[in-house]
């Protein structure tokens, strides 16, 4: 192939590259390589193919191998620090997006990207320095405004994130994360009546699964059910589908007969929930139905706002026989019982914020009278061997099988302190004693400046005063449990 052919099957390939036809291009670019091997905008632009069908470590060897050919070529570095970022090797992209703005320092794009990597090392002032840097390079980069104002929400500043997210948004109008993070901010704040109408762009957010799934047939509107079927469907994460489940007998009320798409772990402790004729799960073929809603919308169609949350004391209760089996068993424990989660699980991008190291909770597990139950699952589980000195903590996770097994413990509780996990959505849900243990900035759900949840009449919040502060949050925990009569 000669030079201006290899040009010629370049172009071409960049064509169909931009046009979304990957396949295509990858075809192409393999064409070029195969007489050129070291042709370094051909292994990049395949970097680029792979890591866009998600073959991100094969986008790295590819990129890397262009940088090690053309080495002083800007984005090559940047898209590099995309790839790794994805692969989650944080410090490595963070270097890759430095070596680019080396060799151009005025590139917007790598600066917003290098803040973005610097968020999520929890850097978040170096981090927000450069997405001003950025704009003040490209004053109408959308992009960059909107992860700005996530970034200021992250660091407390309400009033600014929620300004800075609308002039995002007034330079991208259709910018659907922009959306869905002024709508996170907005219901922090408590306007749910602007936050929920916001809170609808997630489901066209570019990694949203709405995006991947088969067509659905009519989304429900709110009107008059009379008779016909809907099917409701989970989203994000257990806590969610527990939290939201409140609003499914405010579905059967208008005439709805529901069938309830949510995920296995929660199919026993749902099957009784008031109007939901049928559970089926996250991967299972679609049953016949009329309409359709995603679980999360439910308060946007009821018109949700702080005074109206359907907010009874308990809408989920433990299967009475589980709970019986589980009262004869802990009926010589004489101490209060408590059950205790520190850690949520490890694949949630805010894990290192909402969870705590299990040695922080040497303070309450110095004070006497108390016998300690493991509600901890997943990886964190093997702390226990680490538990601080005089915590008698038992733990019959093992035999936890779902939620249903754990309601049937909590059932026979005195009380649960967790942290933002969804046992703690279920011990509220039960209506039991919760303490919940915040990071300095939670999560929208639990509002500002509270240590009560409309959400959940039962639940107390206990926030860190010191973003990573546990040890401080844990001793006013110690402080409220010792006030707690012993048992007589």
């Amino acid at each position: 192939m000669s030079k201006v052919a290899v040009d010629q099957t370049m172009q071409l390939a960049l064509q169909r590259h931009q046009a979304g036809q990957l396949a295509e291009a990858e075809k192409l670019y393999r064409q070029v390589l195969a007489e050129k091997p070291n042709h370094p905008d051909a292994l990049h632009l395949l970097g680029v193919v792979a890591a866009q069908v998600g073959q991100t470590a094969t986008a790295i060897r590819l990129m890397s191998a262009a940088i090690t050919i053309s080495p002083a070529t800007p984005h090559y570095h940047n898209d590099l620090g995309n790839a790794l970022r994805h692969a989650n090797k944080l410090e490595e992209s963070a270097a890759a997006y430095r070596q680019a703005l080396r060799l151009k320092p005025d590139d917007a794009v790598a600066r917003n990207n290098l803040g973005n990597v610097l968020c999520d090392q929890g850097n978040l002032d170096e981090g927000i320095a450069e997405y001003r840097a950025a704009i003040k390079l490209r004053p109408a980069f959308g992009g960059a405004w909107a992860n700005l104002g996530k970034a200021l929400r992250d660091i407390g500043m309400i009033d600014d994130s929620i300004a800075t997210l609308r002039k995002a948004l007034s330079l991208q109008p259709d910018y659907a994360e922009a959306h869905h993070n002024l709508s996170l901010v907005l219901l922090l704040k408590g306007d749910y009546e602007s936050g929920w109408a916001e809170h609808e762009w997630r489901l066209q957010l570019k990694d949203s699964p709405w995006k991947r799934r088969e067509p659905l047939r009519a989304r429900w509107d709110g009107s008059d059910l009379n008779g016909r079927t809907i099917l409701i469907l989970s989203e994000q994460g257990l806590g969610d589908t527990i939290q939201f489940a409140r609003f499914l007998p405010m579905v059967a009320a208008r005439g709805g007969r529901i069938i309830l798409q949510c995920q296995t772990a929660l199919h026993r402790l749902l099957a009784g929930t008031s109007g939901v004729e049928r559970i089926i799960g996250m991967d299972d073929p679609m049953p016949g139905y009329d309409v359709h809603c995603p679980l999360l919308s439910l308060p946007y169609i009821f018109g949700t706002r702080l005074d109206s949350i359907p907010a009874a004391a308990a809408y989920l209760a433990a299967d009475a026989g589980l709970s019986r089996d589980w009262a004869a068993r802990l009926a010589a424990v004489n101490e209060t019982k408590v059950g205790i989660v520190w850690a949520g699980a490890a694949g949630n991008s805010d894990d290192h914020l909402r969870s705590a190291p299990l040695s922080s909770l040497a303070p309450p597990a110095a004070i006497p009278g108390i016998r300690w139950f493991s509600l901890q699952k997943g990886q964190a589980a093997a702390q226990i061997a680490a538990a601080p000195a005089g915590m008698n903590l038992i733990d019959h996770t093992a035999e936890l099988n779902d939620f249903a097994d754990t309601a049937a413990l909590i059932a026979n509780l005195d009380l649960v302190i967790a942290v933002d996990t969804a046992v703690s959505h279920l011990a509220g849900a039960m209506g039991k004693p919760v303490w919940l243990m915040l990071r300095r900035w939670a999560d929208w759900r639990w509002l500002l400046d509270r240590d009560d949840s409309p959400w959940y009449p039962t639940m107390r919040l206990f926030r860190q005063r010191s973003a990573g502060d546990w040890q401080e949050v844990f001793q006013r925990a110690a402080q409220a449990l010792n006030a707690i009569p012993p048992r007589t």
